[in-house]
């Protein structure tokens, strides 16, 4: 027989108005208390599988919010997202958690207190310190869009190294052999994986990095375009062909380069990463890599789901992978 809250009163010493209240996430209970009732409550049944949870919080982490911002891509992730959360009959709350924000404790200690929502932490901008914090949270959490060597969270994230270094291939094949990179200088996982997947590929062909082959560029169309039109008009040599941390900063860059009277492909040829709607439509197309966005948040909500009903124990990481896009940014290199 399930456990009652007269009973958890009694394994804790505290009244039941404090326990129930406790247990419904409502103010004026203090973090040890809630910590303490909680516990007896999972030691006794009360909050096994998953009884006592009825809604997704679908956290929006955001660090500089650079990266993370209003764009298709992540639309596409929260559709996939709500799409998912739908067919299980969970309500989804989105939680927008900013680091710089004044009340950022307070919503966080809100966010790891309360056992009635799982939590899908939009983690692309989260780091490592940060996310250790999630640890203690007391529904189960599932990670998107990231991966914590020192914390064991389920997540689900992109094939990032495998697809740039195809990517890198791709060039390759196509003839070149002067590859350079457009980095966001803005420090994130996702881009670093994806720069290291360049690099795995010009190594195994013998090929280096070459001079002023990284270009470090703001995440934003505008400001990557900015930047870029600093360093052409400083007088940079750009190499024969870039990939770009995502199309972002591909299409800003592509811009600055257009404005200077460089052709792509015919001077650079290019690769972006994400597959944004408007690359088929910039001249040239846009050659990238599609993400199955909503793929994505559907997958983080099937594994959340287990996690609520079955209690698992055992850890998953689960990578998605992109799909290559040819448009008219690439073309063969002749001589």
């Amino acid at each position: 027989m399930k456990a009652s809250i007269r009973q958890i009163s009694e394994m804790t010493g505290f009244s039941p108005a404090t326990v129930s209240n406790a247990l419904n996430n409502k103010r004026g209970v203090n973090h040890e208390t809630a910590a303490k009732i909680l516990e007896a409550a999972h030691a006794c049944g009360y909050l096994s599988e998953g009884g006592n949870i009825h809604s997704i919080r679908f956290v929006i982490y955001k660090d500089s919010g650079q990266v993370v911002s209003d764009t298709p891509f992540f639309s596409a992730l929260i559709e996939g997202v709500e799409m998912e959360s739908r067919v299980g009959n969970f309500e989804t709350v989105i939680w927008n958690l900013n680091r710089s924000a004044p009340d950022y404790d307070e919503r966080l200690k809100q966010l790891l207190t309360d056992p009635t929502s799982g939590i899908l932490l939009l983690a692309t901008e989260l780091d490592e310190e940060e996310a250790a914090k999630f640890k203690s949270a007391l529904a189960p959490v599932v990670v998107l869009d990231n991966w914590f060597e020192n914390s064991s969270f389920n997540s689900v994230l992109i094939s990032n190294t495998d697809s740039t270094c195809a990517a890198a291939e791709y060039l390759i094949a196509n003839g070149y052999k002067e590859i350079g990179y457009l980095k966001s200088n803005i420090n994130i996982k996702n881009f670093f994986y994806r720069q290291e997947g360049y690099e795995r590929a010009l190594k195994a062909h013998g090929l280096e990095i070459p001079e002023n082959g990284l270009i470090s560029l703001p995440p934003t169309m505008d400001g990557a375009r900015v930047q870029m039109n600093r360093l052409l008009s400083a007088g940079i040599r750009l190499p024969e062909a870039l990939l770009a941390d995502n199309d972002i900063i591909a299409l800003g860059a592509m811009k600055a380069m257009q404005d200077h009277g460089i052709r792509i492909p015919e001077d650079v040829s290019i690769i972006g990463f994400d597959d944004l709607p408007f690359c088929s439509i910039t001249t040239p197309g846009l050659t990238t890599i599609h993400v199955y966005k909503q793929e994505m948040g559907r997958t983080a909500v099937r594994r959340l789901l287990e996690l609520i009903r079955n209690g698992d124990r055992f850890v998953t990481k689960s990578q998605i992978c992109t799909e290559f896009v040819e448009r008219g940014s690439v073309c063969k290199r002749t001589d």
